[in-house]
């Protein structure tokens, strides 16, 4: 072994200095801008009803596109309609969360910061 080194211990790392940090910190910044504009451009789309009414939603959790089946569509009984709507937009809306979540959540996970 050479002088001063002991057996199992490796030397410090250098710290990075501010503009290596600076520099670490905007390029994940960057990063983080691209997946975010993937998550945007994507659409995810859930139905309710046995698929008598479909809701699609992109990225931004905007509703894009309502499908009804013509069968569903009953004027005495506009209540379940709605509801179908309400549950498979409220399902569009929770799948694209999860994967803005999942996407996000590997920079988050990356960077150590507890709570993001």
């Amino acid at each position: 072994m050479g002088k001063g080194m002991r057996a199992g211990k490796r030397p410090k790392a250098k710290a990075a200095s501010p503009q290596q940090q600076m520099a670490q910190m905007q390029a994940i910044q960057k990063q983080m801008d691209e997946v975010q504009d993937k998550i945007n451009a994507m659409e995810t789309s859930a139905s309710s009803g046995g698929g008598a009414v479909t809701v699609t939603v992109n990225g931004t959790k905007a509703i894009t596109d309502i499908q009804i089946k013509p069968e569903v569509v009953d004027p005495d009984d506009v209540e379940m309609l709605q509801d179908l709507v309400m549950t498979a937009a409220n399902e569009a809306l929770r799948q694209m969360e999860e994967i803005s979540q999942n996407e996000m959540g590997k920079f988050t996970s990356a960077l150590g910061i507890p709570g993001l």
